[in-house]
């Protein structure tokens, strides 16, 4: 006995008609507007500066390349750098000891870096600028000095800032070696490397990726902070461009004049800083970043 099945047709349904898809990206008029309430506000404010007469101009372009404003400028820029040099060798040597597995210097080092980031910077300076009260003479038998003699305004600034950028720096790069991961250093060792020599070619370059960026940020700062050694009488920028105006109460143009300097070093610095960067990172990324002027290229490229 057989079964018989009834098979009906099912007709079939043409394809539907391809239609092409079109990506419409989503829009945002506010993005626009509020770009354009930037641009007419910094125009606005630009266009005051410009056309105050109280600003007088004439008077910051008459004062810009004076020798005594280019001398407190170098004076400023020598500080600056002494000051990083000189604070970033002993912050290396409080970095390594706070790292130590020595009690004795990993505690002298936290004291120092906990003593002199409690005093501010100003108080600093006047303690080293009035030191000769507490111990006017310096030697021992026949070879004294007088401190007065021996400590002069300069030397004052430098060893306030120095001590002060110490404390700062040793913890900028004791952050930066522990960001290295304790494996690297286990691995030179294991291959028969020193703890030192691990520590110069395994471990500072990679943690400089970590340490340029905050020591960047603390050189700007550094340039900045050199003004306060205007109240230690020390002739940098600020005290240089103080004294002209305390003779023709020109107070507000020559402030300008100080501000465009510190625009201008601070600018070349933060240039400076960038490239830093950009070779530090080489090994973290199949292809470094273009810089600007290479971006600007490629605009100009691209336009074309």
């Amino acid at each position: 006995m057989t079964r018989s099945t009834n098979l009906r047709a099912v007709p079939e349904t043409p394809p539907a008609a391809e239609v092409p898809t079109r990506i419409v990206p989503a829009r945002h008029p506010g993005r626009w507007v509020a770009a354009a309430v930037a641009v007419a506000a910094f125009a606005l404010v630009v266009r005051s500066v410009v056309t105050n007469p109280h600003f007088q101009w004439n008077v910051v372009a008459a004062h810009f390349a004076t020798p005594a404003v280019l001398e407190g400028l170098w004076l400023t820029a020598w500080l600056t750098a002494v000051t990083m040099v000189l604070g970033f060798a002993l912050g290396t040597v409080l970095a390594v000891m706070r790292l130590s597995g020595n009690p004795v210097l990993a505690a002298l080092s936290w004291g120092y870096t906990w003593l002199f980031r409690s005093i501010p910077l100003l108080v600093q300076l006047l303690f080293w600028f009035n030191i000769g009260a507490l111990y006017p003479t310096l030697g021992a038998g026949r070879f004294t000095v007088d401190t007065v003699d021996l400590i002069g305004g300069t030397t004052t600034a430098v060893i306030g800032l120095v001590l002060h950028e110490a404390a700062y720096a040793g913890e900028v790069i004791r952050a930066g070696i522990l960001s290295v991961d304790a494996g690297q250093v286990e691995a030179a060792q294991a291959l028969g490397m020193t703890r030192t020599r691990a520590l110069r070619r395994i471990v500072l370059p990679q943690a400089m990726r970590a340490i340029v960026p905050p020591a960047g940020n603390m050189l700007i700062g550094t340039l900045k902070g050199t003004s306060v050694v205007s109240v230690i009488a020390v002739h940098d920028l600020l005290y240089s461009v103080q004294l002209i105006y305390n003779r023709n109460y020109l107070v507000i143009p020559l402030l300008l004049v100080a501000t465009a300097w510190y625009l201008a070093l601070t600018s070349l610095l933060t240039v400076v800083q960038y490239y830093i960067e950009r070779h530090y990172a080489r090994g973290t990324r199949r292809e470094l970043p273009p810089t600007p002027l290479q971006r600007l290229r490629g605009a100009l490229v691209g336009g074309r």
